[in-house]
């Protein structure tokens, strides 16, 4: 990828500087919100909502404090200063925010500091927290890179201060991506965290642990608690400050496997609804992420959008938890609501087809072809094991792929996390039960810090066939056995070329697959792709 002519990289000292005071601060377990002093942003910053002219800065504060966001070309704000005045942070949105900055240059890399003023004391102001991001380019010239992952603190293994805590965010932010796509699973809400783990080496994996994160997630506060969890990292929060994040929501965001109108059968749960869970998560979500159309709990934001990065990328963002239906067998003929719902169905029908954009990447937060069981009988993905004709939420699937195919949508792929492994699969109607339908590619890449797993099999009814995989060998392998993945997509700005790289923490390149702009599905000769970087 070529350069750019500024970087990001003098952000990493302020980002480690707020970060030491973070992991000191004694209100972080059961915050205590004073009313002296100067505020601090301790959580510190993120971007995202990133267009051509505007952009969504995040923080908190420890406090009630107003926020304010100045932006400048110059790393060192010697020139074209502007103030944007934000929000009042305060208890109803657990002291979070987000202000939009508007009427920016395209394609330019935009400085920015977020200070915290008293409102009762507008001099008495908090340490400026920097951040940096690029804006979308309008020229197709300029190339684009961006990573993806998911699955993060899950099946106890949290932020060990021995291994340097979320070490993977630090190797991911030295790759200078424009932004990263959160592939679901960004906390675990019925994940507790305790101080030590044994080893199959006899050694201990020790964790950094809070109140909020000592039981599984029921009311806000504790939600909430997840999403700060994280921050506690270091590593995470330099990451943060210098790369935008576009992120989704799978399960684990409220517990495991849910689905609208479950009950919970779980002893560790008082709230027996799942439906009562999400709503509490939905909010915490929208409040610890730059998504304004989240914020405040409101009932007609959308997880599922599109995010447009100039003309080589359309992301579109499905949203496969909110309106899906019951996990079953899913061996029904007809299925109207599937795992999208019918509105979602159309929206991504409707968007896939008014794009321009050279690529169209599906961000899905669950694999469509490997089959991911849920008890004995039912299965919570798309996927049932059954290699014949679509059924159950298969049918949703077949519509949408003959939708791409017979409207000669061109430059689709699509990207998940949720399986705890990487894996690259390639889909065929040569060798599927259902026929009508382009070539494609799905790249799997996760978890980013949490459990391995042993690859799951794939359901041939669209005929996928695994290219690369890598798992574990076991369930539930250590970080420190199984280290990060994580994926990279290139976009040439001059030739259009598309390059996905999976990729391991400190073992580089897994596996490289170059794709060409302008087709409907690609060549499916397994046999010549590269299968190492």
């Amino acid at each position: 990828m070529a350069s750019t002519p500024h970087t990001r990289r003098s952000l990493i000292g302020g980002s480690l500087a707020l970060s030491s005071a973070l992991l000191a601060a004694p209100a972080l377990a059961a915050p205590a919100f004073a009313r002296s002093g100067r505020p601090n942003a301790y959580w510190g910053v993120q971007s995202g909502e990133i267009t051509a002219h505007s952009a969504t800065v995040w923080t908190r504060s420890d406090r009630l404090a107003r926020m304010y966001v100045e932006t400048s070309p110059s790393e060192a704000f010697r020139y074209a200063v502007r103030r944007h005045r934000g929000p009042l942070l305060g208890p109803s949105s657990d002291f979070t925010g987000t202000t939009v900055l508007r009427d920016l240059p395209p394609g330019q890399q935009i400085h920015y500091r977020v200070v915290l003023a008293d409102p009762d004391d507008p001099r008495r102001t908090s340490e400026p927290v920097h951040g940096a991001f690029r804006t979308t380019p309008v020229s197709r010239r300029r190339d684009v890179r961006f990573l993806w992952s998911g699955d993060l603190a899950g099946q106890g293994w949290g932020i060990n201060p021995d291994v340097g805590g979320y070490r993977v965010f630090d190797e991911m932010r030295r790759r200078d991506p424009d932004f990263f796509l959160f592939s679901g699973d960004t906390i675990y809400a019925d994940g507790p965290i305790k101080s030590a783990v044994p080893l199959r080496d006899g050694t201990v994996w020790r964790n950094i642990t809070t109140a909020e994160k000592s039981k599984v997630a029921e009311t806000l506060e504790e939600f909430r608690g997840n999403f700060r969890y994280n921050l506690l990292d270091r590593n995470l929060l330099a990451f943060n400050a210098q790369v935008p994040v576009l992120a989704q929501w799978d399960d684990h965001e409220v517990r495991n496997n849910w689905y609208p109108g479950q009950l919970i059968d779980d002893p560790r749960y008082t709230v027996k609804e799942a439906d009562t869970l999400a709503t509490r998560a939905r909010r915490a979500f929208g409040e610890y992420f730059p998504v304004t159309d989240l914020r405040g709990g409101r009932t007609e934001g959308r997880m599922y959008r599109v995010m447009r990065h100039g003309p080589l990328l359309d992301v579109f963002v499905l949203d496969m938890r909110t309106y899906r239906n019951a996990n079953s067998p899913g061996d029904q003929a007809e299925d109207p609501i599937g795992i999208l719902g019918a509105e979602q169905l159309a929206w991504i029908k409707r968007e896939l087809s008014r794009s321009r954009a050279t690529w169209k990447v599906i961000a899905s937060d669950m694999p469509l072809g490997i089959v991911v069981p849920d008890g004995a009988a039912n299965f919570e993905a798309v996927a049932q094991g059954d290699p014949g004709a679509p059924l159950g939420r298969e049918l949703q699937i077949a519509e949408l792929l003959r939708h791409i195919k017979h409207q000669r949508i061109t430059g689709t792929l699509w990207l998940t996390a949720d399986v705890h492994y990487t894996a690259a699969n390639h889909y065929a109607p040569e060798r599927a039960a259902f026929t009508d339908f382009a070539p494609f590619w799905e790249f799997v890449s996760g978890p980013i810090g949490a459990g391995g797993f042993p690859a799951g099999r794939l359901d041939a009814t669209f005929g996928p066939r695994a290219a690369f995989v890598q798992s574990a060998p076991f369930a539930n392998m250590s970080p420190s056995e199984n280290p990060p993945y994580y994926g990279e997509v290139d976009i040439d700005g001059g030739s259009g070329d598309l390059t996905v790289r999976l990729r391991r923490q400190g073992g580089g390149v897994l596996f490289t697959r170059t794709l060409r702009p302008g087709r409907v599905g690609q060549a499916g000769d397994l046999e010549k792709a590269p299968k190492t970087g």
